[in-house]
């Protein structure tokens, strides 16, 4: 993440749910001392909870373990700060102007900017995942991504497809990228009508309606775990994922609020991409793993290069 000039500050993007794959962050644990102690730390404070390390999950997989939700959001959460605490030890982080992070990802982006620190963090994360699991489980719901609708067509389809069910957009990734998430019934008659519509559906392999009321049980166990935290105010602008713009650095308890809601309402992060600082001084880098976010900002705004850092 080093810049040549010296004035140039960073915008650090952080992943979510969807990024995960077998062997994240092996490389960056096998190259720096500082990112194995995040895994080491994140092995301690979870322990067996998850049936085995989570440095083995992300390292070794299953993949199929990996990606359940209550394994993949601590798993992501640890690789995005070990990854970050492997650049800071090379001297190559520079000088953090904001950061945000996709759903899950946003968990990060707080840590990073001072707001908790990482035990604090990964229990919280492995709550929410575990939560977000027994609720999907429970209300049996999907996602489905539509390509090539804007806003008001995403809407549409699904007033025309929720019939008496829940259907409603949940992730705004990125223009003509969005993904509405609902019952499973409503889900199948979303397809049939974004045909219809002449728009391209495919439906996603998640555990479930993730990003709609469907997830209230686990918006209301969040609000318990959020309430006995300490947080406290950011070192940088944080940028929401419900309202697309920084939070209140002097209100936690609105922040908190606001971690509540992500759960049920909607992600804008197409939103969220447009409103971060650019000009010829903010450089914009990607957290480990993979390279999502990289490619969801070439389709909102192709003049924000962003580099991602997937391995050392």
């Amino acid at each position: 993440m080093t810049d040549t000039a010296t004035d140039t500050k960073t915008v650090v993007l952080c992943p979510g749910q969807g990024a995960q794959a077998v062997g994240m962050g092996r490389a960056w644990a096998e190259s720096s001392a500082a990112a194995k102690a995040v895994f080491d730390e994140a092995d301690a404070v979870l322990g067996d909870t998850l049936g085995a390390p989570l440095s083995r999950l992300c390292f070794e997989g299953s993949a199929e373990r990996l990606n359940e939700t209550d394994v993949s959001q601590p798993a992501l959460y640890a690789c995005g700060v070990a990854c970050y605490r492997g650049l800071v030890d090379a001297g190559a982080a520079g000088a953090m102007k904001a950061t945000a992070g996709l759903s899950l990802g946003e968990y990060t982006a707080l840590h990073l900017a001072g707001v908790f620190g990482f035990a604090e963090g990964i229990r919280l994360v492995a709550r929410r995942g575990r939560l977000m699991q027994d609720a999907a489980v429970a209300s049996r719901g999907g996602m489905v991504a539509l390509i090539g609708a804007d806003d008001e067509q995403a809407d549409e389809l699904c007033s025309r497809a929720a019939g008496d069910q829940v259907l409603v957009p949940a992730n705004y990734n990125a223009p003509g990228q969005i993904v509405v998430s609902g019952d499973a019934e409503a889900c199948d008659r979303a397809e049939t009508v974004a045909e219809e519509m002449g728009l391209r559906a495919s439906r996603l392999a998640v555990a479930g309606a993730f990003h709609s009321p469907l997830m209230q049980s686990a918006a209301d166990g969040m609000a318990e775990a959020l309430a006995a935290a300490e947080f406290r105010s950011p070192d940088i602008e944080v940028w929401s994922n419900v309202t697309a713009a920084p939070h209140d650095p002097e209100n936690m308890e609105l922040l908190k609020r606001r971690l509540v809601e992500q759960i049920v309402r909607p992600v804008k992060w197409a939103q969220c991409c447009g409103g971060l600082p650019t000009g010829d001084t903010i450089a914009y880098h990607e957290l480990a793993p993979g390279t999502v976010l990289r490619g969801l900002m070439r389709r909102t705004d192709r003049s924000r290069k962003v580099t991602s850092h997937d391995e050392p």
